[in-house]
């Protein structure tokens, strides 16, 4: 039996932990549209799921599972996979002195181009989740996480070596 959701807290929760649902659009979607429209997705899925939380873990890592399970559902029902969104001009990064914000664009821009698993545990293992937290949100072993998280690592360094060469 489900109660019914206290908007108040619901929205606290939400105004709270919302960069979690940022980075989870910035990874599932193209362009600013794309990711508005998923982030309201994301909250309307987290708002009617909101009554069945049982708090047996953090809210962050529920709203993890929720928001990822979201945006995957969402590219299945569009059925199409998510395009790779061109750089302006303006926002081509220098290969020397890069600053800190244009490390976290170029690394976003790889994770882009990852496939939507791999897109998922490296984000949570960048929010810094441990082993356990990833495999419970994503329904895997903890093996398995450790193993793909080698090889997603691995991969990233390749993607983000390809991005650079494509943008001199």
């Amino acid at each position: 039996m489900t109660t019914k959701p206290n908007k108040k807290a619901f929205s606290e929760l939400i105004e709270q932990h919302q960069a979690i649902i940022h980075k989870v659009t910035m990874v599932y979607a193209n362009g600013r549209a794309d990711r508005e429209d998923l982030f309201q997705e994301i909250c309307l899925q987290l708002w009617k799921s909101y009554p069945n939380f049982r708090e047996e873990a953090q809210f962050s890592t529920w709203m993890f599972r929720v928001a990822i399970n979201t945006a995957i559902s969402n590219i299945r029902k569009e059925k199409r996979m998510l395009p790779f969104e061109p750089l302006r001009d303006t926002d081509r990064i220098p290969e020397d002195g890069m600053e800190d914000k244009e490390k976290v664009k170029l690394l976003y821009r790889s994770i882009a181009k990852l496939n939507r698993i791999d897109k998922a545990i490296i984000l949570l293992w960048l929010e810094e989740k441990n082993y356990k937290e990833i495999a419970s949100i994503m329904g895997t072993s903890e093996k398995n996480v450790s193993v793909k998280l080698v090889r997603i690592k691995r991969k990233l360094e390749e993607l983000v070596m390809e991005t650079v060469s494509e943008e001199l």
